[in-house]
C-alpha cells in the first residue's frame, strides 16, 4: 500500500521528477560510459604488451635480470621449452636470445634490444608479423635479415633492403659487429617498442656473440586465456620447483615484468570506482532538495495523514519509498541507455585516429578503443544508488516527522 502511494506521489510533480531522474540518468552514463572507455584502454594495452612484447610469462636466467648479460643464459633452455610445451594452458613456447645493443647506420645511431629469434615459434607466441607494414617477416632462408620499427628506421633514415648496423659484446665481452639487411619494417600501437627493438635470426645473432645456436637467455610463453596466467606461474613453479630452489631459472608473470602497467590497470579500476562516488554524491544534493521541496509542499496532507493515526515509522517509510523509486528509475534508465552505448562501441570501437599519431601511439595506446564493463561495475553502480536514495531520504523524512498534525493541517499551501 505506502509503495504504490510512494509511486503515485512521486508523479504529482511531473516536471520536477522527471528533472531529477534526467539528472541521474545522466550521472550514470557518464560514469558507466567513461569506465567501459577507461576499462577498454587498459585491456588494449595489455593485450597488445602481451601480444606484441612479453607475452603472458617469461623465463630468464636470475643473474641475467640484473643487467641483462648475454653469459647467463637458461641451463636446459630446449628441454625446459619442450617441458612447458606439455602443459594444457600454454599455447605456443619461443627460445630467445636477448641483448642491449647499439643500431646504428650511415648517419644516426641508437640503443636498442635485439631478439634473435626462431620465425616460426616466434610467429605462435608474437602478433608482431602481423604489425609489418612495409616488406615481409623474418625467414629462416635469408641470412643476416632483421626487422624494425617504423620509428627506428626513421631514426636512422633506414629503408627496405638497407643495412643496419647492430654493435654488441660478445660472450668474452668483446665488441663486435654485424650487418642486416631489413627485409621487413613493422608499426605497432607503441611507438616507444617500435623505435628501441630490432629482431633477427637466432642463429645468426648466436653465431655473432659466440654462442650455440641451442642457447637462449629468454623463453616466452603464450597462454590460451590471459586469465589463467597466475595458475600457469603456479603450476610452472612447482614443476621446476629444484630449477628455481638451485637459482638457475626465475619465472614472471607480464605484470611481474611490467609492473607501472599492472599498476595502471588497478588505478583504472580505483578511479572508476572514486568516479561513481562522487557523481552519486553530488547527485544526493539535488534529491535532498527535491524531497525536501516535496514535504513542504505536502505539509497539510501529511498532516492529516498523522492526524488520521498514519504511524511516524509509515511516514518515514513513505518518503523513503518516494526517495527510493525516484532514484531507482533514474538508475535504471541510466544503466539501459548506458549498456547499448558500451555494447555499439564493445563491438565497433570508439575512433581515436585524429589524437593517436601523436598522442595515445607514442604512450602505447591503439587508436580504437573496445568499452567494457564488469558486470561488478553494473551491481556496484545499482547498489550504490540505493545506499545514496536512501541517505538522500533521511533529512527529507526527519522533516515531516517533526511536524505537528494541528499546526500541519491549518497550513494553507
Amino acid at each position: 500500500m505506502l509503495a504504490a502511494i510512494a509511486w503515485r506521489n512521486l508523479w504529482r510533480n511531473k516536471l520536477r521528477s522527471a528533472v531529477i531522474i534526467t539528472a541521474i540518468a545522466i550521472g550514470i552514463i557518464g560514469t558507466v560510459v567513461t569506465d567501459g572507455f577507461m576499462s577498454g584502454m587498459t585491456d588494449q594495452r595489455v593485450n597488445a604488451a602481451i601480444a606484441n612484447e612479453v607475452s603472458n610469462i617469461q623465463i630468464h636466467n636470475p643473474a641475467f635480470l640484473l643487467n641483462e648479460e648475454i653469459k647467463y643464459t637458461i641451463p636446459q633452455a630446449q628441454k625446459t621449452g619442450n617441458t612447458i610445451r606439455k602443459n594444457q594452458d600454454v599455447k605456443a613456447v619461443s627460445l630467445r636470445l636477448k641483448c642491449q645493443a647499439m643500431a646504428s647506420s650511415a648517419i644516426a645511431g641508437a640503443g636498442v634490444t635485439v631478439y634473435g629469434i626462431r620465425p616460426d615459434d616466434e610467429k605462435q607466441v608474437s602478433a608482431l608479423h602481423e604489425h609489418i607494414i612495409k616488406g615481409n617477416y623474418l625467414s629462416g632462408k635469408q641470412r643476416f635479415s632483421a626487422i624494425i620499427g617504423q620509428k627506428l628506421a626513421k631514426k636512422l633514415d633506414l629503408g627496405m633492403d638497407d643495412k643496419v648496423i647492430v654493435t654488441l659484446a660478445d660472450t668474452t665481452g668483446t665488441i663486435t659487429s654485424g650487418a642486416f639487411q631489413i627485409v621487413g619494417i613493422f608499426k605497432t600501437s607503441n611507438d616507444m617498442f617500435d623505435e628501441s627493438h630490432v629482431f633477427i635470426l637466432k642463429s645468426d645473432m648466436a653465431k655473432l656473440m659466440g654462442f650455440s645456436s641451442a642457447s637462449s637467455n629468454e623463453i616466452a610463453i603464450l597462454l590460451n586465456n590471459n586469465h589463467s596466467t597466475r595458475s600457469v606461474v603456479r603450476e610452472l613453479n612447482k614443476t621446476f620447483k629444484k630449477e628455481i630452489a638451485a637459482h638457475q631459472i626465475v619465472i614472471q608473470s607480464w605484470d611481474q615484468i611490467l609492473p607501472i602497467l599492472k599498476s595502471l590497470v588497478e588505478i583504472m579500476d580505483y578511479f572508476s570506482y572514486l568516479f561513481l562516488l562522487i557523481i552519486l554524491v553530488a547527485l544526493a544534493f539535488a534529491i535532498i532538495n527535491t524531497m525536501l521541496m516535496a514535504v513542504m509542499e505536502r505539509t497539510r496532507e501529511i498532516g492529516i495523514l498523522m492526524a488520521l493515526g498514519l504511524s511516524k515509522r509509515k511516514i518515514f517509510s513513505l518518503i523513503v519509498l518516494e526517495t527510493v523509486f525516484l532514484s531507482i528509475t533514474g538508475a535504471l534508465v541510466g544503466i539501459l541507455i548506458s549498456i547499448s552505448i558500451v555494447y555499439h562501441y564493445s563491438i565497433y570501437g570508439f575512433d581515436l585516429s585524429f589524437v593517436a599519431a601523436g598522442g595515445l601511439n607514442s604512450i602505447g595506446y591503439s587508436s580504437t578503443i573496445f568499452f567494457r564493463v564488469s558486470n561488478n561495475f553494473y551491481l556496484a553502480t545499482a547498489i550504490m544508488v540505493i545506499l545514496i536514495a536512501v541517505l538522500s531520504s533521511i533529512s527529507p523524512a526527519l522533516k515531516a516527522l517533526k511536524l505537528q498534525p494541528a499546526k500541519a493541517i491549518r497550513e494553507d499551501i
